[in-house]
């Protein structure tokens, strides 16, 4: 099994955080992520690279509408060919309205679009319950301190 690198790239400027820290944390998820049994065409092992995009609203919205074809930001985006973009000023909104600080609900996205590339949908009621099941417990197995 090849093991895809990962790298964090911060490309808003304005809220603070540590790409550093994300960096590390991405490199585990996705190790824990490739532990799972996903059955999927495209798989995260087949990936070479993976980017996790930190970006603003604007930039979320942009892409939003043009690949999704919905007006707004949303918080995470995610394209099969290895691409994940988060909102951190759409993150840091809903860290406050879920009682979360804004690293972890960062932390959370990352998972999120890693277990998307790995095959998991979140389009129906059971679907989403699985993968916020999975999410958790790779939080929870990455020492989310947060």
């Amino acid at each position: 099994m090849t093991v895809p690198d990962i790298s964090v790239r911060n490309r808003q400027r304005k809220i603070a955080l540590n790409a550093a820290e994300l960096q590390d944390f991405a490199a585990e998820a996705l190790r824990h992520c490739l532990q799972l049994h996903q059955q999927k065409p495209l798989d995260l092992d087949q990936l070479r690279e993976i980017f996790v995009w930190l970006i603003s609203d604007r930039r979320m919205a942009q892409l939003h509408k043009k690949f999704m074809h919905l007006p707004g930001a949303t918080d995470v985006l995610t394209f099969q060919h290895g691409e994940i973009f988060i909102s951190v000023e759409t993150a840091k909104r809903h860290a406050r309205v879920f009682g979360n600080s804004l690293a972890r609900e960062l932390r959370l996205y990352i998972v999120h679009g890693l277990l998307h590339l790995h095959g998991f949908d979140d389009q129906t009621r059971t679907g989403a319950r699985k993968m916020d099941k999975v999410q958790e417990r790779i939080l929870r197995d990455c020492s989310d301190p947060a």
